[in-house]
């Protein structure tokens, strides 16, 4: 029969042997250590996140009043230049055209044709351009918004080259044609006494008489404003007066097309 003292010795070390129960063993596996390096790296990555998210809405809040500012901004000056537009105020009251010398006042408002009543913002400023360019002798031209008033018409002219002497009319008569350097028949160049020849810038007369002729041209030939010359003849002929010095220029009185 077993002593009292093994039974208390059995009764005593029976507890330690039983397994713990499943709540105990939870709780034991849910205990984790933590370094305090690791506690510092997540706070602050919180804060970063936090500051980045209040930083980021006030910057997409100020991106969008800025859109939404320029949006009223452009419809209401819309508005006001539709207004303008189809009001009067700058209404064109003085056309100023520089550069044209061989072109009077009425041969250029003729090209230009302004309509009156105009104004500088409703004026269709690339038809004026494309009108008065046509004329044989514009070679360029801009035109220019003067505010409040004013349309400036800056034209780049050809020059005389030489005046070409075209028998014509069965050879009963010699038309005198100005040519530019680019080959550009510019215009007959009629008598000066002529009532033609006082209606035009008398200016031609002074340039058709500081340049050389060219003669000797074939019967046949018929020039045509504002076409470019194609007789090979006439071309061979200002491509010698093209090269010639200003010493032997004023030698040269004429140049002969064949």
């Amino acid at each position: 029969m077993p002593s009292p003292r093994s039974r208390s010795a059995r009764g005593a070390s029976a507890p330690t042997s039983r397994p713990s129960s499943g709540r105990a063993a939870s709780t034991r596996k849910a205990v984790t250590s933590v370094r305090l390096g690791d506690m510092d790296r997540s706070r602050a990555s919180r804060r970063a996140t936090t500051l980045r998210e209040g930083v980021a809405r006030p910057k997409r809040s100020g991106a969008f009043r800025v859109i939404v500012a320029l949006a009223v901004t452009a419809a209401v000056l819309g508005v006001v230049y539709a207004g303008l537009y189809f009001s009067s105020a700058f209404t064109i009251e003085k056309v100023e055209v520089t550069g044209a010398d061989h072109l009077t006042s009425d041969e250029m408002a003729v090209l230009a044709a302004v309509p009156q009543g105009t104004t500088l913002l409703n004026v269709d400023a690339s038809a004026v351009a494309d009108s008065v360019v046509r004329d044989a002798w514009v070679a360029d031209v801009r035109v220019n918004r003067h505010f409040p008033n004013t349309l400036e018409i800056a034209v780049t002219e050809r020059k005389i080259a030489a005046v070409v002497d075209v028998v014509a009319d069965n050879a009963k008569t010699t038309q005198h044609w100005a040519i530019a350097s680019d080959g550009m028949w510019l215009m007959e160049i009629p008598d000066q006494n002529s009532e033609l020849g006082q209606s035009i810038s008398p200016q031609i007369y002074e340039d058709a008489g500081s340049v050389l002729h060219i003669t000797g041209v074939p019967f046949g030939l018929t020039p045509e404003v504002g076409t470019y010359c194609t007789d090979g003849n006439v071309n061979n002929a200002l491509e010698i007066l093209d090269g010639l010095t200003g010493e032997l220029a004023d030698q040269v009185k004429a140049v002969s097309a064949t």
